[in-house]
C-alpha cells in the first residue's frame, strides 16, 4: 500500500466514524424526545416533559399499556390544576424545579433529557431516600403522615392515575361492573388477576 492509498483509507475511516457518531447522536436525540403532543392546563412545557418522563420511566409500556398510553401525565396535570390552590401550585412548581436542578447538577441535563440508565439510577436513589407513606387501613394512613416529598407523592399519583384509568381497569385487571353473589370461600386460583374497583 502506498502513501496515497493509506491516506484515502484513513479519510474514509475518519469520515465513517464522524458520520456514525453524528447519526448515533441524532438517533439518541430522537429517542430522548419527550412526549408532549398535548396542551397542559397547569404545567409549563418543561414541567410537562418532566412529568411525562417520570411517568414513562416508572410505568413503561411492556405487555401491558404504559403510563403514557393511559395518559397518566395528562391526568396529573389536571389533578394539579383542579385540586391545588395557588400556594400548592407554587409548591409543586418549586418541587419540580428542584428535582430538575438536582438532575442538572448530577448529570448536566434535565430529567427528561437523561438516558434510561441515568433515569433509572436517579429514581432508584430517590426511591431509597424518599420518606415513605405510613401503613394504612382501607386507604387511610395509620398515624400522622409526615410529608413524603415530591418523588413519593408524584409516584403515588402516577400509580393512582394508571390503575384508575379505564383501559387498565377493563383490560389489565379484572373488571366486574355488576358484582355477583358473595362467595367468601373459593380457591385463590379461581380469582385470577387482581380486581379493579
Amino acid at each position: 500500500m502506498n502513501r496515497r492509498e493509506a491516506l484515502k483509507r484513513t479519510a474514509v475511516l475518519g469520515g465513517t466514524a464522524a458520520v456514525s457518531t453524528s447519526l448515533l447522536g441524532l438517533l439518541q436525540g430522537c429517542q430522548q424526545q419527550p412526549r408532549l403532543g398535548w396542551s397542559p392546563t397547569f404545567l409549563s412545557t418543561d414541567h410537562a416533559q418532566l412529568v411525562s418522563a417520570l411517568v414513562d420511566t416508572v410505568l413503561p409500556k411492556t405487555d401491558t399499556p404504559g403510563g403514557l398510553d393511559v395518559k397518566a401525565d395528562m391526568f396529573i396535570d389536571l389533578v394539579f390544576d383542579k385540586t391545588l390552590d395557588d400556594a400548592g401550585k407554587d409548591q409543586k412548581i418549586a418541587e419540580m424545579d428542584a428535582f430538575n436542578a438536582d438532575c442538572n447538577a448530577r448529570y448536566g441535563s434535565a430529567f427528561h433529557e437523561l438516558d434510561l440508565a441515568q433515569k433509572t439510577e436517579y429514581l432508584q436513589e430517590q426511591e431509597a431516600n424518599a420518606p415513605k407513606f405510613n401503613g394504612g387501613v382501607w386507604g387511610t394512613a395509620v398515624g400522622e403522615q409526615p410529608p413524603v416529598g415530591f418523588y413519593r407523592s408524584l409516584k403515588s399519583l402516577m400509580v393512582w392515575a394508571y390503575f384508575s384509568s379505564e383501559e387498565v381497569g377493563k383490560d389489565v385487571t379484572n373488571y366486574d361492573p355488576i358484582p355477583g353473589p358473595y362467595q367468601g370461600c373459593i380457591p385463590l386460583a379461581d380469582v385470577g388477576k387482581v380486581y379493579s374497583y
